[in-house]
C-alpha cells in the first residue's frame, strides 16, 4: 500500500491542494500540530486508495477541500481541521476509530463521532429534516465545532454541485435553503450563508440568478464611481484625525436582491440599497465603543442621518453575537446609503461568526450566544416536539428582527419583533406564562395579545384560574412559549382523553360490546382519526356521540364489513417515487392531462418548458410543481420520499396551459386596448382573465392567458414590453 501511496503523492494537484491547506492553517498552529496534520493527511491518502470516489474524484480532494474551508474561512484550529480530513474515511470504516486513538487527541474522535450522528440520519423519511435539525441542535449544544465542520462540508458540495445529477442537485439545494443557510445565519457566518443562498438560486432558478448577475455587472462602473465619491471626504477626515480605518463598499448578494425584488414586487432599477458602506476601525478593545461613535460623528458631519434608522448593536449585540453601528444617511440628490461601522474584532466575528469566538472569548456577544444555547436546550427538553414544528419555530426565530424590553426590576430582555406579553410571561417562567391573564406595560393595563415595543417596561399579571388555550398558539412567536403551550395543551388533552376512555368503557359494558383493539380501531378508521387518544378526547368533549359508535359497531357486526379508509399505498409509493430524486425513471407529462392521476399545481402554474417535479398527495394523485415554485424547497426537504422526477413529453400536439403575467406602465388612453390587440390579434393568444388597477397616472395589472410553452411566453413578454407606455412585464411568481 505504501508504494501506491507514493504514486498518489506524486500527483501535482494533490500536493498543491495539501500545501494550500498547510499554508492557510500553519500560522495558527504549533510545529507539533502541523506534524499531526501531516500524519492525518498521509493516513487519508492511504485510505482513499481503497475507497469509492466522491463528487467524481478521489475522496481525499473532498476531505482536503472541507478542511481548507474550516481553516481559512472559519478560522478553526487543529481538532476541527483533522476531523474534516479523517471523517469520510472513518465514517465508512476505511479507517477504524480504534486505530487513531493512540495518535490523535480524544477531542478529534468526539467531533468525528458527532459528525457521524448528524450525517447518518435517513434523509428519505417523512419529516426527516425536522429530525435532522433536532439532531443538529443537540450536537450544537454539545460541541459547536461539529456543526461548523458540517457547514463547511455543505459549502464544498454547493461549490461542486455541477458534478451531480439534477435530482441530487435539487435535494441538496432544498436542504441548504431549509436548514443549513438559516443555521449559518444564526451562527453569524454571513459569508457562508450568502454563498449558500446564491448557489442555491443559481441551481434552482438559473434564469433569475443570471438576470440579477448581469444587471449588477452592467451597473458596476456607476456604482463604483458613486462609492469613490462618497468615501473620499470620510477618508480624508479620518486620516486628519489619526484614525486608522478601512472603508469599502459591499454589494448585496444576488439572492438578497432577487428576494427583495419579489417581496416588494419591483424592478432591479427600483432597488436603491444595492450596497452598503463599511468602515472597519483599528481599535483597542477598551476603546472600541468610543471609537465607533467617534467615526459615526464624522460620518454625520458630512451626510444627514435618518434618526429612525440608527441601530446600536454595540451596546446590545444581536443574538448571533453581531456587533456594529448601522446608520442610513442621505447624499445630495436624495439617495439613501447605509453605513456600517465596526472594529476589526467585530468584523472578524461578523464574517466568521461563532467560529471567531475561540479567538475572542468573553464580551457581550459571547453572552448573547450563551442565551441562545439556553433557549435551544429548553426547546429540546420538550419530551415529544413535532419535527416540523421544530423547523418552523427555528426558522421564525432566525429571521425576525429583535426588540428589547425591561422587567419591573430594570433587567433587559431580548425578543423577536412581534413578541407579545404572553411571550414575555413564558420567558420569565413556564408557570407564569401558563397563568398569565395580562400585564402592565409602562404602567398601563395590556392584554396577553399586546405586541411589545422597544423600551417597554412589562409587569406580568397572573391568575390561578387561568389555563393555556389553543388560540394562544396563534399569536405567540417565541419558540419557548409555543413549546410550553403545546406541552400544557397536550397534558390537558391526555387528562380529558382518560375521562373519555372511561365513559366509552362503561358504555361498552352496558351494550355487551368487547372493549378491544379491533373495535377501537374500527371507530378510529371510521372517524379518520390518528390515535385512540384523539377518539377518547372527542368523546370527552362531546364531539362524538357514543350512541353513534354503538350504531357503527353493531351494523358492522351484522354486515361483517369494515370499510378501510382510503390512503396512499406504501408499496405504490415505493414503485413510483424516486427516493431523494435518485432514480433514472421520470414521470412523463404529456397532453393527456385529463386522463392521468396528476394535476398542475395552482401555487406555481407550470407550463411546457418549465423544469418540474411531481409530488404525491393524499387522495389527489400527483401534483406537478415548477422547480422554482415557492413551495419546492419545503416539499423536497420535508417529504423527499414523496417526490417524483418529472419531465414534459416531446409531443407534436400543442397543449395550451394558463400562465399569468404582471404588467406595469403609464396609464395612457388606449394602453389596455393596445396590449389586448398584441395578445389576441398579433400573437393569437386567448386570455382567461384580466385584472387592472390604476393610481396617480400609473397602472398595474395581471393577465392570465394560455400559452404553448416557456418560449411562447417569452416571445409574448418581449412583444408586450415594446408597447409604448409599458414599463415592465414579467411572469407572475405566486
Amino acid at each position: 500500500m505504501t508504494g501506491n501511496r507514493n504514486e498518489l503523492l506524486k500527483d501535482s494537484r494533490l500536493l498543491n491542494t495539501y500545501r494550500g491547506l498547510i499554508r492557510v492553517a500553519s500560522p495558527n498552529l504549533e510545529k507539533e500540530e502541523v506534524q499531526l496534520l501531516r500524519k492525518a493527511f498521509l493516513l487519508s491518502a492511504d485510505a482513499c486508495l481503497n475507497r469509492q470516489k466522491k463528487l467524481g474524484e478521489l475522496t481525499i480532494y473532498h476531505s482536503l477541500g472541507v478542511a481548507r474551508i474550516v481553516a481559512e474561512e472559519m478560522g478553526l484550529g487543529l481538532h476541527s481541521i483533522v476531523s474534516a480530513l479523517l471523517f469520510d474515511f472513518i465514517s465508512d470504516g476505511t479507517i477504524k476509530s480504534s486505530d487513531i486513538k493512540t495518535d490523535f487527541p480524544g477531542r478529534i474522535i468526539d467531533i468525528i463521532e458527532g459528525l457521524s450522528k448528524i450525517s447518518g440520519i435517513d434523509t428519505y423519511k417523512s419529516d426527516n429534516q425536522g429530525e435532522k435539525l433536532r439532531s443538529l441542535l443537540v450536537t450544537l449544544s454539545a460541541d459547536i465545532r461539529v456543526i461548523l465542520v458540517k457547514l463547511a462540508d455543505r459549502v464544498y458540495y454547493m461549490r461542486n454541485l455541477d458534478r451531480l445529477d439534477r435530482g441530487e442537485q435539487l435535494r441538496i439545494t432544498s436542504e441548504i435553503l431549509y436548514i443549513y443557510a438559516p443555521l449559518a445565519h444564526r451562527l453569524g457566518l454571513y459569508n457562508i450563508k450568502t454563498e449558500m443562498e446564491d448557489l442555491a438560486l443559481k441551481f434552482t432558478d438559473h434564469k433569475s440568478y443570471r438576470f440579477v448577475a448581469v444587471k449588477l455587472k452592467e451597473t458596476k462602473a456607476s456604482r463604483d464611481r458613486f462609492i469613490r465619491d462618497f468615501i473620499k471626504p470620510l477618508k480624508d477626515e479620518l486620516n486628519a484625525q489619526g484614525i486608522e480605518a478601512e472603508i469599502t463598499g459591499r454589494t448585496k448578494s444576488i439572492h438578497s436582491i432577487w428576494s427583495k425584488m419579489k417581496r416588494q414586487n419591483v424592478d432591479f432599477e427600483e432597488i436603491y440599497d444595492l450596497f452598503a458602506i463599511r468602515i472597519i476601525i483599528k481599535s483597542q478593545p477598551k476603546n472600541e465603543k468610543a471609537d465607533c461613535w467617534k467615526v459615526y460623528s464624522i460620518v454625520t458631519d458630512f451626510y444627514q442621518p435618518n434618526p429612525n434608522r440608527l441601530r446600536d448593536w454595540i451596546s446590545i449585540p444581536k443574538s448571533n453575537a453581531y456587533e456594529a453601528l448601522h446608520t442610513t444617511v442621505v447624499v445630495p440628490g436624495g439617495r439613501w446609503v447605509e453605513v456600517q461601522i465596526r472594529t476589526e474584532r467585530m468584523d472578524e466575528i461578523a464574517e466568521k461568526g461563532l467560529a471567531a469566538h475561540w479567538k475572542y472569548k468573553g464580551g457581550e456577544g459571547e453572552r448573547a450566544l450563551e442565551q441562545w444555547f439556553i433557549k435551544i436546550r429548553e426547546v429540546l427538553e420538550n419530551p415529544e416536539p413535532d419535527a416540523s414544528d421544530i423547523i418552523d419555530d427555528f426558522k421564525i426565530s432566525l429571521y425576525n428582527k429583535e426588540i428589547f424590553v425591561f422587567t419591573p426590576k430594570g433587567d433587559l430582555k431580548k425578543f423577536p419583533a412581534g413578541a407579545t406579553v404572553l411571550d414575555f410571561a413564558f420567558d420569565v417562567h413556564s408557570d407564569i406564562g401558563a397563568s398569565c391573564v395580562g400585564a402592565k406595560v409602562n404602567g398601563k393595563s395590556a392584554p396577553i395579545r399586546y405586541i411589545m415595543n422597544n423600551g417597554d417596561k412589562v409587569e406580568i399579571i397572573t391568575s390561578k384560574s387561568q389555563k393555556p388555550k389553543q388560540d394562544w398558539l396563534q399569536f405567540v412567536v417565541t419558540t419557548k412559549a409555543r413549546t410550553k403551550i403545546r406541552q400544557a395543551l397536550q397534558e390537558q388533552k391526555l387528562a380529558q382523553a382518560e375521562s373519555g376512555k372511561e365513559i366509552l368503557k362503561r358504555r361498552f359494558r352496558n351494550w355487551k360490546i368487547e372493549f378491544e383493539d379491533q373495535n377501537i380501531n374500527t371507530v378510529i378508521r371510521h372517524y379518520k382519526l390518528k390515535t385512540a387518544t384523539d377518539l377518547y378526547f372527542k368523546i370527552a368533549t362531546d364531539k362524538i356521540d357514543p350512541l353513534d359508535i354503538k350504531e357503527l359497531l353493531t351494523s358492522k357486526e351484522q354486515t361483517g364489513e369494515i370499510k378501510q379508509v382510503e390512503k396512499i399505498d406504501e408499496q405504490l409509493i415505493d414503485k413510483i417515487v424516486s427516493p431523494g430524486l435518485k432514480h433514472d425513471d421520470y414521470l412523463v407529462i404529456d397532453n393527456k392531462l385529463d386522463k392521468m392521476v396528476y394535476r398542475l399545481a395552482k401555487c406555481c402554474n407550470p407550463i411546457y418548458g418549465d423544469e418540474i417535479f411531481g409530488f404525491v398527495t393524499v387522495g389527489e394523485g400527483i401534483t406537478i410543481h415548477r422547480i422554482s415554485c415557492p413551495n419546492a424547497a419545503r416539499l423536497i426537504s420535508k417529504y423527499g420520499y414523496r417526490v417524483v422526477k418529472a419531465q414534459w413529453s416531446d409531443t407534436e400536439k400543442q397543449v395550451y396551459l394558463p400562465a399569468t403575467i404582471r404588467i406595469t406602465g403609464i396609464d395612457d388612453i388606449g394602453i389596455l386596448s393596445r396590449i389586448s390587440d398584441v395578445i389576441s390579434q398579433d400573437l393569437k393568444v386567448n386570455m382567461r382573465s384580466v385584472q387592472v388597477s390604476s393610481d396617480e397616472g400609473m397602472f398595474e395589472g395581471t393577465i392570465t392567458l394560455f400559452v404553448k410553452d416557456t418560449s411562447h411566453l417569452d416571445v409574448l413578454i418581449r412583444r408586450i414590453s415594446k408597447i409604448k407606455g409599458v414599463l415592465h412585464v414579467s411572469r407572475l411568481e405566486l
